[in-house]
């Protein structure tokens, strides 16, 4: 099986002339150092990229899923990937639209340094490859594991800045659990829906905008008016804004798919049970997508793949209806 690094806190420790630590472990050190490792897997290790978290973006992930494959045409049981935690998140739902094979696609990390005591990685990692082996694990696209829990990528979030068990599934809860390096499902797989395939080209521009107290709309214009492709809002509630903004959003949805979804961090929009001016009727009204159970960053990668992989609005916004609604 495959292990990809793509940096992170995982492949962080003390580096010469930086203050502070940064990623310079290969993916092949990270396996190394990990005992016991060898007893679950036949392991082939590359790093992909050496970044923090935060510095990822969209090519980083289609050329990982394009790796990832190749490993897998050659013969791989499944692959781990490891990164760092801050885009974990986005990312692993990112490579969950594009994973197009029944082998698992595991993502893991870790919230202390490789040098710090106590280092979480190695322990994160083992976990990841005996998910990544497990006959149960397939057809189950991307999986994210992490302080010994198994997590969809659709639904798994970053729910605290520093501790070790960082990682929360608020809507659905885990999948599993892993005790012993043997992961455990507790749910069947679901239906895989097809991949979405990005074009080739740069990644469309997609703003995320948080509806606030007092929000007077101006933030929304001028992001209408910046250029940008797509738009996602993080609505207060169960789909709700100040009304001053349906105005701008009722305008932006002239200009380009505008997703409606939470800010709370779990649950869906309602859709008929207020009535006031700038309630979630005012949203479905003027048009705008629904983003379902997924939190806005989600709603950002979904919105900006379909975008990507679809030649006209039309079939971008259809294909982001169809995942959204399976979350």
């Amino acid at each position: 099986m495959g292990v990809l690094g793509l940096g992170g806190t995982i492949a962080m420790g003390p580096v010469a002339d930086h203050e502070g630590v940064a990623p310079h472990l290969t993916a092949a050190a990270l396996v190394a150092a990990v005992p016991g490792l060898d007893e679950i897997a036949d392991v082939a290790a590359e790093s992909v990229r050496m970044l923090p978290g935060a510095s990822l973006g969209f090519a980083d992930v289609v050329a990982l899923v394009e790796t990832a494959r190749a490993r897998v045409d050659a013969g791989a049981r499944g692959i781990v990937v490891t990164q760092g935690t801050d885009s974990l998140e986005e990312t692993a739902y990112a490579f969950d639209l594009l994973w197009d094979r029944p082998e698992p696609l595991v993502v893991t990390g870790a919230m202390r340094p490789a040098s710090a005591a106590g280092a979480d990685g190695p322990a994160n990692l083992l976990a990841a490859v005996a998910v990544a082996v497990a006959p149960d694990a397939r057809q189950r696209g991307c999986l994210v594991v992490f302080a010994g829990q198994i997590f969809s990528a659709s639904d798994v979030v970053k729910a605290h800045s520093t501790s070790p068990s960082a990682f929360r599934s608020p809507n659905t809860g885990p999948l599993g659990s892993v005790d012993e390096a043997v992961p455990r499902f507790t749910t069947p797989p679901g239906e895989r829906l097809p991949p979405l395939e990005p074009s080739g080209g740069e990644p469309p521009s997609v703003a995320l905008v948080t509806a606030l107290l007092g929000d007077s709309g101006r933030q929304l214009e001028a992001i209408a008016d910046a250029g940008f492709q797509g738009l996602v809002l993080a609505a207060m509630g169960a789909g709700h804004v100040p009304a001053l903004l349906v105005g701008p959003l009722a305008d932006a949805v002239t200009r380009m798919p505008v997703v409606a979804t939470t800010r709370t961090g779990s649950g869906r929009l309602l859709h008929e049970t207020y009535g006031f001016p700038g309630s979630e009727r005012d949203l479905h009204r003027i048009g705008l997508l629904d983003g379902g159970a997924l939190a806005p960053v989600k709603a950002r990668v979904l919105l900006t793949l379909a975008l990507w992989s679809e030649p006209d609005r039309a079939g971008a916004e259809s294909r982001f209806r169809l995942h959204a609604s399976a979350v």
